[in-house]
């Protein structure tokens, strides 16, 4: 039997509809990217996996995308089972444009399907049919696709899956903070200290019902806090500051766009550079904040807290 990656996983301009057996199946450590252009007279497309491709009687769609054009735009999604359609779960913000370019990429989690456009976090979709049934994957409508991608990821063997790209770190340089237990509230001494090209990355989910979660780095002999991270989910502000001589310096909190949302999987990746820390949000570059605890060689402790369930801890 043939192993994942030796199958093939890139659909080059596949001819619309599309229909084709997803190999292997679908796993929980697979992204799905879908890259493709709007034509100017689309009325809607969708992106549906499916159980099988049968025809007559129509084959169950576990996940229907479908992106609708009319009036201001919506996204409805879907489950037909047994030729019937469930209730409709429908997102208003359309990042799609006519005459315009996209890249969709479905990250498969073990209990839900979480949706990217263009680098942005789009919606969640909870399982309705088992992961486990999926094995087709059809594009229908006005629409033109560029390549369809597969991409499995086992650095989180029984987990979720990452997105974190190639690194200048030689392989195995990496470290596991905490071993298999990260319980939250998290407190970790890092194995050296936080200086110019150090990576700290952090995998977890956003709880069901979340206000905010921190990440703090800290040194190890004083109470100051070099860096603190704060989403505030609800309030959609993501704060950043520094507690240096027992008080609070001036908050940061300008950003593109809020990164988190309730019950969706991250990666949040921390890079120190001289002048500053630079922070990407499951691959895409969030904030950068100039260093105002200078003396980054006494920065050994990590902390974690508040509405979130780590996955993994690691340092580089």
């Amino acid at each position: 039997m043939m192993s994942l990656d030796e199958m093939q996983k890139t659909v080059s301009n596949p001819v619309i509809p599309y229909t084709g057996t997803i190999l292997g199946g679908l796993l929980p450590l697979e992204l799905v990217v879908v890259r493709g252009f709007v034509p100017e007279d689309s009325d809607r497309f969708q992106v549906d996996f499916q159980c099988g491709n049968s025809a007559e009687p129509r084959a169950d769609v576990a996940f229907h995308f479908n992106p609708r054009f009319k009036k201001s735009g919506c996204i409805v999604c879907n489950t037909l089972q047994q030729e019937r359609w469930g209730w409709e779960e429908i997102t208003y913000e359309m990042p799609f444009e006519k005459g315009k370019s996209f890249e969709i990429l479905f990250m498969v989690l073990l209990d839900k399907f979480q949706v990217a456009v263009n680098g942005k976090h789009l919606l969640l979709y909870k399982h309705r049919i088992d992961l486990g049934k999926i094995d087709t994957l059809g594009i229908y409508g006005k629409v033109q696709v560029q390549m369809i991608e597969f991409i499995s990821n086992n650095s989180l063997q029984g987990s979720q899956p990452s997105l974190l790209k190639a690194t200048n770190g030689k392989a195995g340089d990496e470290k596991v903070l905490g071993g298999s237990q990260f319980v939250v509230p998290y407190v970790a001494r890092l194995n050296s200290a936080v200086e110019p090209g150090r990576t700290i990355v952090i995998k977890g989910e956003v709880n069901e019902n979340p206000n905010s979660f921190s990440i703090n780095l800290k040194p190890s002999d004083t109470s100051d806090i070099a860096l603190h991270l704060n989403p505030r989910i609800k309030a959609k502000v993501f704060v950043r500051n520094s507690y240096l001589h027992d008080s609070w310096g001036e908050e940061e909190r300008s950003i593109n766009h809020f990164p988190f949302c309730p019950g969706m999987y991250f990666e949040l990746i921390i890079f120190c550079d001289a002048l500053q820390y630079k922070v990407a949000v499951n691959g895409v570059h969030t904030l950068a904040y100039k260093h105002r605890f200078k003396q980054l060689d006494k920065i050994h402790i990590l902390e974690i807290c508040g509405d979130v369930r780590l996955l993994d801890v690691r340092s580089w």
